[in-house]
């Protein structure tokens, strides 16, 4: 079910326990030369309108979240944020109305790596307010990792910025918006070593020109199973989340 088409007495009949709300949240900025700055945005709002037709009575899908704590994109231009505190509280504000409206089961779908602690943080401030409540969220590459990890041809298996990944999925959904000529590679050279260290660098610093990962192997449709993989993923997740029992009243 598409929250925004439909009526507010529509929304009010839903069942609050058996309902899974999936707020999809994602990003305008910087994806290097090659691919539009709505690019997180136009992917998890894919896998949100693929999820919702996976589980079309269960599932009620809001508006994708276009803004996104993007301030390490800031320095290459062509990017909006909110900073990193105020996106939190976005995130508390989005569903602080739905869950005093009674719904317990969440899902925020991420769609954009700097979203990750803020979401993590939301959570936790909200589970404090609505124990009664099932609270969850990931990104949908975290979700796939596995299965979009076999279909990179690239050295790199897991999601990047700009990547073979994204690239592909664009290339899939909105090739009108590629820009084929400017596609080129930009390996993440963080020594190996270091792997798994928090690191926080702006994009400037750690990219030639705004992208991670191998671009130049993307194709499109390699693009529809990457999306086709990560929406039966989500879906999968989804329904484990519909088949949790609900909390019981601690008082």
């Amino acid at each position: 079910m598409n929250f925004a088409e439909l009526t507010a007495p529509e929304i009010r009949a839903l069942s609050r326990n058996s309902t899974l709300v999936i707020a999809p949240i994602a990003a305008m900025e910087q994806h290097g030369q090659h691919l539009p700055v709505s690019t997180d945005t136009i992917l998890a709002g894919a896998v949100a309108k693929g999820v919702e037709a996976a589980l079309p009575e269960q599932t009620l899908v809001l508006p994708v979240l276009w803004l996104g704590a993007s301030d390490h994109h800031l320095p290459r231009g062509g990017t909006l944020t909110s900073p990193l505190p105020t996106y939190e509280q976005i995130l508390v504000d989005l569903l602080t109305p739905l869950l005093r409206d009674g719904f317990q089961r969440f899902m925020i779908l991420n769609g954009h790596g700097g979203n990750i602690d803020p979401l993590r943080v939301a959570l936790r401030r909200l589970d404090v307010d609505y124990s009664r409540a099932i609270l969850t969220g990931a990104a949908y590459w975290d979700l796939a990792a596995e299965e979009l990890a076999g279909l990179c041809r690239g050295l790199r298996k897991e999601m990047g910025h700009a990547c073979e990944i994204e690239t592909s999925m664009v290339l899939h959904l909105r090739p009108d918006l590629v820009r084929l000529d400017r596609i080129k590679d930009d390996p993440d050279d963080t020594p190996a070593n270091l792997r798994g260290l928090s690191w926080p660098r702006d994009f400037a610093r750690r990219t030639d020109h705004g992208v991670v990962g191998y671009p130049e192997l993307a194709d499109a449709n390699r693009g529809r199973l990457m999306l086709e993989a990560a929406v039966g993923k989500v879906a999968e997740v989804a329904r484990a989340v519909l088949d949790l029992p609900l909390p019981e009243s601690s008082e």
